[in-house]
């Protein structure tokens, strides 16, 4: 028997699905703009819903709590993050100056907008199944420039893991000085720090410099001896 009712049922269905998302969309934008705006501290249920303009008991409709809200956040500012960066250094010369490039765009994302350094970095997320995608964020996004340092022998590849890690916590500490106590007081001063710190960590590992390191030490010691 011919169900003539079967189209319109998916019909329905299908409706009911964009409508779906496109009120969780509402209240997804919604928790992003203020969190770039104010912070975590201004959110809460009812806070989000009358920014989306809904009641907060539509929102319960979509959503468990704010926490199933930051958590997709996260991965929005993650992808935004990603792709700032992406636009502001894919003109730059591979290799160093892109890699510091990128790591300069990164930590500009978050200059320009220290609510979501709170929301990543400052945060207590207890077993937040996301971490991952905050704790090793500058190091996936700047991926591809770190391997072709490798393969170029720009940077030698052996300390690779080490010279990541040196960046990531170098780039965090002098964002939360900067962002949380005005350490240093001007952006100027801030960016000739993070500058200088970074060419430590980068330009010291360079295989010429190490090279040029050890000859030095050996024309010291010869000298030494003829002396």
């Amino acid at each position: 028997m011919l169900n003539i009712f079967a189209p319109v049922k998916r019909c329905s269905m299908k409706n009911k699905e964009i409508q779906e998302q496109r009120m969780r969309g509402y209240f997804l934008d919604a928790t992003k703009e203020m969190v770039r705006a104010e912070g975590l501290k201004s959110l809460s249920v009812r806070s989000i819903a009358d920014k989306a303009g809904y009641s907060y008991a539509t929102m319960y409709s979509y959503f468990k709590d704010v926490n199933d809200l930051v958590f997709l956040c996260v991965q929005d500012f993650y992808e935004e993050c990603r792709q700032q960066v992406t636009d502001q250094t894919k003109k730059k010369e591979r290799g160093l100056k892109r890699l510091k490039a990128m790591v300069r765009a990164y930590a500009d994302f978050f200059v320009q907008y220290p609510g979501i350094f709170e929301l990543f970095f400052l945060e207590r997320m207890g077993n937040f199944k996301e971490s991952d995608v905050i704790n090793l964020s500058l190091d996936r996004i700047c991926e591809e420039e770190w391997n072709y340092c490798a393969a170029k022998g720009i940077i030698r590849a052996e300390e690779i893991e080490g010279m990541k890690a040196r960046t990531r916590y170098t780039i965090f500490g002098l964002l939360l000085m900067y962002l949380n106590r005005r350490a240093p007081s001007s952006y100027t001063e801030f960016l000739h720090l993070f500058n200088a710190q970074l060419d430590t960590i980068l330009e010291n590992s360079r295989p010429e410099q190490s090279s040029t390191t050890v000859n030095n030490s050996l024309i010291s010691i010869k000298v030494g001896n003829n002396k």
